[in-house]
């Protein structure tokens, strides 16, 4: 052991001129107890401000923020997944997939995700945002938990959009089923166990580990069953993962499908819980923008126009500008996995720097989002700054990049738009007295996905 250390600290190792925190260099349980802490995007934002574009977080494992390694890392003919592996008594679903088998599997959800496909999904978006209304108007004047009834929303969403339905945590009130709990509690552990090769191989020998996955899984599979038995042709992501249009050569196995609707859930809920609740929070915290926000809602939307209606989304550049400024500030895959330069290959060169054989690269969200050679005073919420943009930055990634990029991002912005465009029209939302605003972000972890704290608000309907 002591060799090994001695090693991965000399100048013989391959990434001795990367700059590095001593015990990082040494172990990977450095990067484990980072992400069990949830600060890890913190904690390498700070290796970074402190040395460089170019930072060893493991003893094979560098961090690098720079704009032009998005392309080389991520787009087209760039590196493949790290080398954290799949469990092999589960369904791969869509994330852990490579190469053929991804391209396959990505078709059917590109399809599910087409212009056509998202203007379908509308109604289940109006649906349930109508009723996370109904439920804010039932507390008007009271102190509400913003945050857990936009997650209530989210969930239910994509339970309609996986398996036909499956969650009413808005009409309860509550997870009943904990399925949520479970997947947080999981989210910890799995981003833990990430940083050891191979791991997830054993994680069903550990009970204690993965009771929550499990638990999730058979829930999954009970809905898709429910599905199967519905005579009614529901034109959700389901119809689409599961081919039932018949449009493939061969249909995908049934746990295939059940996979990949529990890997939408996952990915689909907390993701676009984070991103909204970060949004009602940055605006609080800014009642000038909120208000030139609200400005623009009503006047596309005035009091007699539906707030649903997505058709008027073009007309609306401050909402999607505020949306990208939330998505750039707090991302809500804030580390993001890493890609490996292959051992059999002769390395690569990644923004003019060699990278050895059998290195795992992380582009970080969080820290290069916050870098000012890329966005002008990078810790403030300047939703202006995206206004008259003709494309995105290449430094801007909430949705990772190039061909394993997030499939659902088109979706996400959608009902985005259209759950803030009904919210901000409806109601007027206020920090609850005696709720510390500024503490809330201290509150967010980095599990791979976020994970978040309260968001106290009091609801007060707008008048007409």
């Amino acid at each position: 052991m002591l060799s090994i250390a001695g090693y991965r600290v000399s100048p013989l190792h391959p990434l001795w001129s990367v700059s590095w925190p001593t015990l990082a260099k040494i172990t990977k349980l450095y990067g484990m107890w980072l992400s069990w802490t949830g600060r890890q995007h913190l904690v390498i934002q700070d290796l970074h401000t402190k040395f460089g574009s170019f930072v060893r977080v493991g003893p094979n494992d560098i961090s690098v923020v720079e704009e032009d390694a998005v392309h080389s890392v991520f787009g087209v003919g760039g590196l493949s997944k790290g080398r954290s592996k799949a469990d092999p008594n589960a369904p791969a679903n869509l994330l852990v997939l490579t190469g053929e088998a991804h391209a396959n599997r990505r078709r059917l959800w590109n399809k599910g995700m087409s212009n056509d496909s998202l203007k379908e999904y509308e109604m289940v978006v109006a649906k349930r945002a109508s009723q996370l209304t109904e439920e804010l108007s039932k507390r008007e004047g009271q102190v509400v938990d913003l945050s857990k009834w936009i997650g209530f929303f989210t969930m239910d969403f994509m339970g309609d959009m996986a398996f036909g339905g499956g969650f009413e945590t808005l009409r309860d009130g509550e997870d009943r089923e904990h399925m949520h709990d479970a997947l947080q509690r999981f989210a910890v552990t799995s981003s833990v166990l990430s940083h050891v090769p191979y791991a997830a191989q054993f994680v069903q020998l550990l009970p204690i580990i993965s009771r929550d996955l499990i638990v999730f899984r058979g829930f999954a599979l009970s809905k898709a069953l429910q599905r199967l038995k519905s005579t009614s042709v529901k034109k959700d992501l389901w119809y689409h993962l599961s081919d039932d249009a018949n449009l493939e050569k061969e249909r995908p196995a049934l746990k295939e499908v059940v996979a990949d609707g529990a890997l939408a859930i996952i990915a689909g809920s907390d993701t676009t819980s984070s991103a909204l609740s970060t949004l009602f929070f940055l605006l609080m915290n800014h009642p000038m923008i909120y208000e030139q926000l609200e400005t623009e809602i009503d006047r596309v939307y005035p009091t007699d126009a539906d707030p649903l209606d997505a058709t008027k989304h073009g007309e609306m550049p401050y909402l999607s500008a505020c949306i990208n400024e939330a998505l750039r500030l707090y991302p809500p895959v804030p580390t993001n996995g890493p890609r490996e330069v292959p051992t059999a290959s002769t390395g690569k060169v990644v923004s003019g720097r060699f990278i050895p054989p059998g290195t795992q690269i992380y582009i970080p969200p969080y820290s290069l989002h916050r870098d000012p050679r890329y966005f002008v005073n990078p810790t403030s919420f300047l939703p202006e700054r995206w206004l008259g943009m003709t494309r995105e930055p290449a430094a801007f990634i909430p949705f990772s990049f190039g061909p394993a990029n997030c499939v659902g991002r088109n979706l996400a912005k959608r009902e985005m738009m259209m759950v803030m465009s009904l919210l901000m029209q409806t109601f007027r939302f206020a920090p609850a007295s005696g709720f510390d605003l500024s503490a809330w972000p201290d509150q967010l972890r980095d599990h791979f996905i976020v994970t978040r704290g309260a968001l106290y608000v009091n609801v007060t309907r707008r008048k007409s």
